[in-house]
């Protein structure tokens, strides 16, 4: 990988924040964005104490959720934070797909990525337009998770301060987490054809891909590490806090540097 201008790097990641926050098509989507979490936070998340309180849905959670340890969550006090990391930890990797599906697609359409090469290596474009997409994954988390904590607070003053340390916490492991999906789009973006191919493609490999594993896996066990290639493999026992500092941080920090390193090269070496 050539060496990265880290001034480059920042007005290229800052483009991305500006083509979503202040364009009308940018706009429409984080509007999108606004009201499904309205609604979760309305729902879901403002009735968490009376959810979680509820014997009957405790011996649900215990029952249905206890093999991967997602009943643990029932003891947290701040039971919105609870709700909040379940929802969160399975939606915003899945929403990653859609969002992040035109990094340089759509360049390579219009025929700007030309330009773009002129004034910065392929390298800082790909790298560049993978920061840009997590800066802006950072601040919807951020917003949706300070909303959960300001409904923590209204309910329980006294709970804000732990709410707050826990918020934090989850904030890096779900960012962590979603840097995988990112990178496997900007992996797609350099060979795709428009961001509806790369989304696609993104689905099939998730699809595809797990059902050849499990039949492999089911005539030969040994196949069973392939899941590994998987962005996510983790997340079901991350919702359970049973993934431990490998699991957690080092898988989906290892998919991130080599997908990363793999669309760079075949960006690298493609036709603008």
């Amino acid at each position: 990988m050539t060496q990265l201008h880290p001034k480059r790097l920042a007005q290229i990641a800052q483009f991305e924040l500006v083509r979503l926050f202040l364009t009308k098509r940018g706009l429409l989507a984080v509007a999108a964005f606004a009201i499904c979490w309205l609604l979760i936070l309305r729902y879901p998340i403002a009735q968490s104490v009376t959810l979680i309180s509820s014997p009957d849905f405790a011996d649900f959670a215990r029952q249905a959720f206890g093999a991967i340890g997602i009943s643990k969550l029932l003891d947290w006090p701040e039971s919105e934070l609870a709700v909040y990391w379940l929802i969160a930890l399975f939606s915003f990797p899945s929403f990653c797909l859609f969002l992040c599906s035109d990094q340089t697609v759509g360049d390579r359409q219009r025929g700007t990525l030309r330009f773009l090469s002129l004034r910065a290596t392929r390298s800082e474009i790909i790298i560049g337009r993978f920061l840009g997409q997590l800066l802006i994954l950072a601040a919807l988390l951020f917003v949706t998770l300070m909303a959960t904590v300001a409904m923590l607070g209204y309910r329980e003053p006294s709970l804000l301060l732990s709410g707050l340390s826990r918020s934090f916490m989850l904030l890096f492991y779900l960012l962590v987490a979603v840097m995988p999906f990112i990178a496997l789009m900007s992996f797609l973006n350099t060979f795709a054809r428009s961001s509806r191919l790369a989304f696609v493609l993104a689905i099939l490999f998730f699809a595809g891909g797990n059902i050849v594993i499990g039949l492999l896996t089911w005539q030969w066990p040994a196949f069973e590490v392939l899941n590994y290639i998987f962005p996510g493999y983790q997340l079901d026992l991350m919702a359970g806090q049973r993934a431990g500092v490998t699991l957690a941080l080092g898988l989906p920090l290892l998919q991130t540097a080599v997908l990363l390193l793999a669309g760079e090269r075949i960006f690298a070496r493609s036709s603008l």
